[in-house]
């Protein structure tokens, strides 16, 4: 989900966390807890420093090792051992319980929306995205906002996030149903699909999805649970000649590969050398394909330079593209 999100969610389980005695009737305690949720609530992100680097550090290691089954249990250890230090007097075993609760949702409700996350290592490397949930999901921001407003003017703020999380267990139920539809929907529309990505929009009754077949891709959305083909793309598999091997070597297209499970490639050759270019193909935006990454190469095979990440314009890609020596 996107920082908002976790912030607000945050907020909210430190507010849940009064139903609990040890909290509600000391408020030193209640206060460590408020404090260990909301950074418990959104540690895991703090990876997104890497962005200072370069995308392909950032895209290579977001929600990657920051979101595994040994930083979950590592995190609310470190979070409540620093508030420990300022707050001695706080009951430290549901400082932990509590901002280990933040933790552990922030990792498991990332897993729904179509970026996902290894949440699952070091037992497998492996992607769990389910397509379910936007990354911004309105209705799941409002319910907090409300619950918070709530919480300001006076409502008990444990019964009143107790009510809103069960409110949005079954609001997740509707989600993965509807996903559900639109996969069934996909199936019969594209009968041979061997690999079918669903990725949900901001809107509930519109999703981007991407399918395979054994000889071609299918750029497709739904709406109302009507599937419209939009793209259609031979499946060619990526070769080995020289020229490929070589572009893989760049540690942005390794960052792209190691993240996009579904995309088209193209090589042109040019009057300097060569362009390779991989599109990922889950991201149509206005008939345009904004996530993609480009290896440049001189006539020797060398790598001159290379992009990885999100564009909008042919002439911004050339402005991003930077010579390959600025990359380490």
């Amino acid at each position: 989900m996107d920082t908002g999100t976790h912030i607000v969610m945050g907020l909210g389980i430190g507010g849940l966390a009064t139903l609990d005695p040890a909290v509600a009737q000391d408020p030193l305690t209640a206060q460590a807890v408020l404090a260990g949720t909301l950074i418990g609530s959104n540690a895991p992100d703090f990876d997104t420093v890497l962005k200072l680097r370069n995308n392909a550090v950032y895209i290579r290691n977001h929600r990657g090792i920051t979101h595994s089954i040994p930083a979950v249990i590592l995190w609310p250890l470190l979070i409540a051992g620093g508030i420990s230090f300022f707050l001695p007097e706080a009951n430290l075993l549901h400082v932990w319980l509590w901002t280990f609760l933040a933790v552990f949702l922030h990792v498991f409700v990332d897993i729904f929306n179509a970026y996902g996350t290894q949440a699952v290592r070091p037992i497998s490397q492996r992607w769990v995205a389910l397509g379910i949930i936007n990354i911004f999901d309105p209705f799941i921001f409002a319910a907090h906002i409300i619950g918070l407003v709530l919480w300001h003017f006076g409502t008990h703020p444990g019964y009143t996030f107790l009510g809103i999380y069960g409110i949005l267990i079954f609001y997740y139920l509707w989600r993965a149903y509807t996903h559900h539809l639109v996969v069934k929907g996909v199936r019969r529309k594209v009968p041979e699909a061997v690999e079918i990505i669903v990725s949900p929009t901001i809107r509930w009754h519109r999703w981007h999805i991407a399918i395979k077949t054994p000889t071609k891709f299918f750029v497709a959305h739904a709406r109302h649970f009507d599937i419209h083909i939009l793209d259609e793309y031979d499946f060619v598999p990526v070769p080995n000649t020289p020229v490929i091997e070589a572009a893989k070597e760049d540690v942005n297209l390794a960052a792209f590969l190691s993240f996009s499970p579904v995309y088209r490639w193209e090589v042109e050759k040019q009057e300097d050398g060569y362009e390779v270019r991989f599109i990922d193909l889950r991201y149509r935006s206005k008939g345009h394909y904004p996530f993609i990454a480009v290896v440049k190469l001189e006539k020797q095979l060398e790598i001159t330079s290379s992009y990885t990440g999100w564009v909008y314009s042919e002439e911004t890609l050339q402005k991003k593209l930077t010579p390959i020596n600025d990359l380490t």
